[in-house]
This record gives C-alpha cells, structure tokens and sequence, in this order.
C-alpha cells in the first residue's frame, strides 16, 4: 500500500514542510505533515476499539481523507464520499465488513465510468473543521464524537456538487447488500 508521500509524488504534489496544512488549512507547524500524524494519531478521548465507536472512525477518515484528496488515490473520492453520503443521509451504521463490500460494489461501478473523476473542492474549501479544531475543543468522549460528526458533515456539504452521483452509487450499494446494513435508530 502506497503511503500520502508515494501519492503526492505521484500525483506531482509538493508537501510543504512547515506552516498550515495546504490542503485543508489545519493550524499546524509541520503542515501536512503534522496534520496526517493527528489524524494517525487519533484523538484521545475517543476508543476507537470499541465498537460503538467505530462509526466515529470512518467519519474521521472520510473527511481527513476528501479534505487531502491530492495525497490518495484517485478513486478515493469516490468511496469516501458515497460512503459518507450512505452514513449521513440513509443513516446507514457502517462496521468494518461494510468497507471492502462497498469497494466491491465501485469496482463495478469503475468498469462503466473508468474516466469519471470527482474534481475536489478548491483547496481550504473542502469544510472549516479541521484536525486541530477536533483536537482543541474536545475535552470528553461526547465532545469528540460531537465534533467529529460536525467535521464530517463540512467536508461532506463541500463536496455537494457529487452528491446526486454517489446517490446513485449508494442506492445500488444498498440495493445489492440488502439485509447485510443496519442503520441507526
């Protein structure tokens, strides 16, 4: 597996070293850098071993993901958006068996739409909550996951010129594994 430094290279992306994150404008030293090693890090209030917390997970990868799109693979946007589309708007409880069945289905969807490309929002236009906004004003688990969610839900709104797209994506995900999804109450 490629790390964000193979794909920024391949992608012909200069990584700043120092100052905020270039891509989502995080208040960090290192730049992306930094803003990566938080997002690795996880935020300390929050167990991410614990089941009823790994929907808390996705969503953070879902959103650090789109908001550094240029440092992931290129049909990257395409599974992290549809998945933050089925969490948010069909409710869908995302647990870990979920993700390769998701891949699946968009590997599918890759052989009709091979040239399709989710061109990003405009760099520091893709959600005003970043990493360190997470990480500053969170001080408890319900604080965490509160923010997380809200930080979710920014990247995913910044990204609404797709979202009639990874509708369609979605419905037929929940179509094809009908009986395997549970949702939230």
């Amino acid at each position: 597996m490629q790390d964000y430094l193979d794909f920024a290279k391949k992608n012909g992306v200069e990584l700043r070293d120092s100052g905020s994150c270039q891509f989502c404008g995080a208040s960090t030293q290192r730049g992306v850098h930094e803003c990566v090693e938080i997002f690795n890090l996880g935020f300390p209030c929050l167990d991410y071993t614990k089941p009823e917390n790994h929907l808390f997970r996705f969503v953070c990868v879902d959103a650090h993901t789109l908001q550094h799109s240029e440092i992931h693979g290129r049909w990257n946007n395409h599974f992290h958006l549809t998945r933050q589309h089925l969490i948010f708007n069909y409710a869908c409880n995302w647990s870990y068996k979920l993700s390769p069945k998701l891949s699946d289905h968009l590997n599918g969807y890759k052989k009709d739409n091979a040239e399709e490309f989710l061109k990003p929002p405009p760099l520091l236009e893709r959600g005003k909550i970043r990493t360190t906004d997470v990480l500053l004003h969170t001080q408890t688990e319900e604080e965490t996951k509160r923010w997380i969610l809200k930080w979710g839900k920014e990247v995913y709104a910044a990204w609404c010129a797709y979202h009639s797209l990874v509708d369609d994506i979605a419905k037929g995900f929940l179509s094809k594994y009908e009986g395997e999804i549970h949702f939230i109450e």
